[in-house]
């Protein structure tokens, strides 16, 4: 099968398009044809590396992918030749006392997909049945992809951790970002009042276009934690995402008493600090949650495939062109998810 990997880390240049041979399904997986992949900010720093990170090389990048079932391994039976399907990126191990009682995103042995083992920038993929998503006919193969990480993510995060309830305000750092844009269109479908913070004008008009109910632009150099007080008749806000790290501070400041601060990642940085007394002072949480679980996983993309969230894609490049789609994501000049055109 051809595949995007790379032999060490590094920049772009390190990608290449290459043979790789093509995965025969185990027991209990099954093989997928793969004909759109998703990029996630998590490949280019897989590509770059970090200390401590073991990969079996070469390494295939991706996180995101959908396509259909083209080969089964013994014992599987939900699934046909020719099922169209999108792939849950969280990888439980299914034994563990985690998987067992539903909550694989806190197995034991957990992975994702593209990070620690070989990924979706590929044409083939197996992989066990549980992490299947069976699609709709007609349904587009990149909005399946552009939608199943990032979705569950800001299901698990807003609902399942952050329990977010119609009426509340909820403030999200960024516009453009692939959880952003899933977040703004959670927190709609939830009812809840939201304020989107970002840098782009043109990012922020395209966030009102999802359903933002104010926009504050934070690239004049103001205290965008005093608009969003503000904004809020100096109320604060119950739930602020912020997945950028480096802006707790501000976060934390928009907050209510009581309010909750959720994040799954950090984009500035992993190390910053913050003032305690904002804490306890006005009895915030901090809340941290990594993908779904298999349930939530089944649960938001239902409402995906039915419509209710409509995945936004920035733009589509073909599997060969993975490093400029790469490079475009890196320098935060997408809108949306981009996705990769495979076959």
């Amino acid at each position: 099968m051809k595949a995007i990997l790379f032999h060490r880390h590094g920049g772009p240049e390190v990608l290449e398009y290459s043979d790789f041979s093509t995965p025969e399904p185990k027991p209990g997986e099954v093989q997928v044809r793969l004909h759109a992949a998703a990029l996630n900010r998590m490949d280019v720093m897989v590509r770059n590396g970090w200390p401590g990170l073991k990969l079996e090389l070469p390494h295939i990048n991706g996180a995101d992918g959908a396509g259909e079932v083209s080969a089964l391994g013994e014992g599987i039976n939900r699934y046909k030749v020719g099922d169209r399907v999108a792939i849950n990126a969280n990888l439980g191990c299914g034994q563990c006392e985690a998987c067992k009682s539903g909550q694989d995103n806190l197995c034991k042995d957990w992975h994702l997909l593209g990070e620690t083992v070989r990924g979706t920038y590929a044409e083939y993929i197996c992989l066990p049945e549980r992490q299947l998503y069976r699609l709709p006919d007609g349904f587009n193969y990149h909005a399946s992809a552009a939608a199943s990480l990032v979705y569950q993510t800001a299901w698990h995060s807003m609902v399942k951790r952050g329990k977010l309830q119609k009426g509340e305000w909820l403030a999200i750092v960024g516009a453009g970002g692939g959880v952003n844009t899933a977040s703004i269109q959670v927190g709609k479908y939830l009812g809840a009042n939201v304020i989107v913070i970002g840098s782009s004008q043109a990012k922020l008009e395209r966030a009102r276009e999802l359903g933002a109910d104010i926009v504050i632009d934070r690239s004049d150099g103001q205290d965008w934690s005093k608009a969003v007080f503000l904004a809020t008749d100096k109320r604060g806000v119950d739930m602020i995402i912020d997945n950028v790290g480096t802006t707790f501070p501000l976060s934390l400041r928009t907050l209510r008493k009581g309010g909750r601060l959720m994040t799954v990642g950090n984009s500035g940085a992993p190390r910053f600090e913050i003032d305690n007394r904002f804490i306890f002072a006005k009895h915030l949480s901090i809340i941290g949650s990594t993908m779904s679980t298999l349930a939530d996983f089944n649960e938001v993309m239902d409402l995906v495939v039915a419509q209710k969230l409509k995945p936004i894609i920035d733009r589509t490049f073909p599997l060969t062109d993975a490093a400029a789609a790469q490079e475009r994501l890196w320098a935060s000049e997408n809108y949306g998810k981009i996705t990769l055109a495979i076959t």
